[in-house]
């Protein structure tokens, strides 16, 4: 059973920094990374490596946003700079296995106040 476990959300001004957790385990994985929900709005995809290297980013996080993640320990970290209101939203961690049978996370909010 896949169980993805996060950590890092919180409230933060406009500027500001956050880093998100994940640590997956119960499968290996293809792809790792993140997606988000704003209120009213479809999730959408903020960063997703591979196993073999390759990194994804949404363009509107490029340059701010840095994933990374540890193969071994199926662990995966988004780091969040100059975070601005349009942030806002919660953000799922996201793993694809070898199946291509895709698991999220419960979730954790990220809120930036302007």
């Amino acid at each position: 059973q896949v169980q993805l476990v996060e950590s890092g959300g919180g409230l933060v001004q406009a500027g500001g920094s956050l880093r998100l957790s994940c640590a997956a385990s119960g499968s290996t994985f293809r792809a790792i990374g993140w997606y988000r929900q704003a209120p009213g709005k479809q999730r959408e995809l903020v960063a997703v490596m591979t196993r073999g290297g390759t990194t994804t980013y949404a363009d509107s996080v490029k340059g701010r946003f840095t994933i990374s993640g540890d193969n071994a320990e199926n662990t995966v970290a988004l780091q969040m700079n100059s975070l601005k209101s349009e942030d806002t939203a919660v953000y799922y961690c996201y793993v694809r296995n070898w199946r291509f049978n895709d698991y999220w996370g419960q979730g954790t909010q990220v809120t930036v106040s302007s």
